[in-house]
């Protein structure tokens, strides 16, 4: 099984992008995302990759970071979610914003995502209001950091962000509150107050949805 692939970009569409290793050609589907922060043709680059291994195919699917990789996975779980579906979320959606949505029980921003409706919506909450929470709001970890090889192939945006959130979502814990409870009150005032709001109001706020 393939799990990281590290090559020249030799070329790429919509939704792939070939991979040139060794002089063998790996086409691996990604997210828009992932495409958009991958270097010019001939620059290297490197992916986590998922492999599906079917009877009438075999795919693989490339990510910039581990969060994304992660998310694809927990979005795959979900009925009615397949392959191109969970991309086309993570293209839509960063894995910041999946995480608070999913907590704030936002349908709305789901449906940013080509293919996806209300219904669909609410089942993808539903199913994965449980399971956020092992997934953490911190900051993504790209393909090259995993092996130690320097410059990330996509930019961390909103690192800062996603670890205030972290810590506010920490302090409620210690004050006593489950962690899927303090994470859901975190991501319901993130949402309110948008992604940018600082430390002391999300706990603030968390404490006071919590109080409800």
């Amino acid at each position: 099984m393939i799990g990281k692939l590290t090559g020249k970009v030799d070329s790429s569409g919509d939704d792939w992008v070939m991979l040139d290793v060794g002089g063998v050609g790996y086409i691996a589907f990604c997210s828009s995302r992932t495409l958009s922060a991958l270097p010019p043709a001939g620059e290297i680059a490197s992916l986590l990759i998922e492999t599906h291994v079917r009877e009438d195919h075999f795919h693989l699917f490339g990510f910039s970071s581990q969060a994304e990789k992660d998310w694809y996975r927990t979005l795959s779980t979900v009925q009615g979610v397949g392959a191109k579906m969970a991309l086309s979320l993570l293209s839509a959606i960063s894995p910041q914003e999946l995480s608070l949505a999913i907590a704030a029980q936002d349908k709305t921003t789901l449906t940013r995502a080509n293919g996806v409706g209300p219904k669909l919506a609410v089942r993808i909450i539903t199913e994965l209001k449980d399971k956020i929470g092992n997934l953490s709001l911190g900051a993504t970890v790209s393909a090259d950091e995993i092996s130690g090889e320097g410059k990330a192939g996509m930019p961390l945006s909103g690192q800062s962000n996603l670890t205030v959130s972290e810590d506010a979502v920490s302090a409620l814990v210690n004050l006593g509150y489950r962690r899927s409870e303090a994470y859901s009150a975190v991501a319901k005032v993130a949402s309110d107050k948008g992604v940018d709001a600082d430390l002391e109001v999300l706990i603030k706020g968390g404490l006071a949805e919590l109080m409800k």
